[in-house]
């Protein structure tokens, strides 16, 4: 199972600087993936920005939004962003994309809420043509770049809902979970394995999975207050899930074979501090 880390764009008061230093120690090391999450009405970095100042200084290891609202996007613009980065990141670029599920999100936006669903596989068929070089339609012609990756850039879908899952089989090329604990996961991985078999696609489905972690002294207390802050619109649950973050050595190893126990094929480890070190200890833990 690989292992890729989050950056800590999400998390309020952080630097540019740190984010771009963050990024190259993560590309020196063994990191498989570097990730951006997303939303709207809260001070956190845009991820596609993100990931396109952090291309510039890494080389090797893959950029992946983790995972971004594409209903809140336009498809043309979002296809032409996407292949934009691919290309200058030499074809670095994970597209993980949902519908989202917090309405201020799409007030913001001026977007409506209640269909992003059909709007969302539709936009992915647009993409898709766009990002093959045909013509997005009778009356507009092709939109460039051409992405590095053929056929445009790896896309993993990211839902907790059947229907949602259902498009693993159509558009894309797996399937993204992130903040659920190892022992909610595996129903939602054999929904996309299903998904896949159903539509005919050769193989299996790409299954990754995303948890947050804290490490170093005071750890709990913080990566604590980073999540709350965050999802603050959860209520009493967001207490009960920021007590079970691993936040000692132990238990960021614990989670890790728990995951790879359920058949992930990447993990993602979302930092709830945002403080160089936590790079260099999650580093010493994996034993490179």
């Amino acid at each position: 199972m690989k292992i890729g880390i989050g950056l800590p764009a999400s998390i309020p008061g952080v630097k540019g600087d740190l984010l771009l230093e963050w990024a190259r120690r993560a590309d020196a090391g063994p990191f498989s993936s570097l990730t951006a999450i997303d939303r709207v009405t809260y001070p956190n970095y845009e991820p596609m920005m993100t990931l396109a100042a952090v291309a510039g200084v890494t080389q090797r290891i893959r950029l992946l939004t983790s995972v971004l609202l594409a209903p809140l996007r336009s498809p043309a613009m979002l296809a032409k962003q996407a292949a934009s980065l691919d290309a200058l990141s030499n074809g670095r670029l994970t597209l993980g994309l949902g519908v989202g599920g917090r309405p201020d999100d799409f007030l913001a936006t001026g977007v409506d809420f209640h269909d992003r669903g059909r709007r969302f596989s539709r936009q992915l068929e647009t993409m898709s043509r766009i990002w093959s070089g045909e013509p997005m339609s009778e009356s507009v012609g092709p939109i460039g770049p051409a992405p590095v990756q053929p056929g445009g850039p790896e896309v993993l879908i990211g839902s907790y809902s059947e229907a949602g899952i259902k498009r693993v089989g159509h558009f894309n090329h797996g399937y993204i979970a992130g903040g659920r604990a190892p022992q909610q996961v595996p129903e939602f991985f054999k929904m996309a394995e299903q998904a896949w078999q159903a539509a005919g696609r050769p193989g299996k489905p790409r299954l990754v999975a995303c948890t947050y972690f804290g490490l170093g002294p005071d750890a709990a207390n913080k990566v604590a207050t980073s999540f709350l802050d965050y999802y603050t619109f959860m209520g009493p649950a967001a207490q009960q899930v920021a007590s079970r973050i691993p936040s000692t050595p132990e238990a960021v190893r614990a989670i890790i074979e728990a995951f790879q126990n359920i058949g992930a094929d990447e993990l993602i480890l979302w930092p709830g501090i945002a403080e160089l070190d936590q790079i260099n200890r999650l580093q010493d833990l994996l034993g490179n």
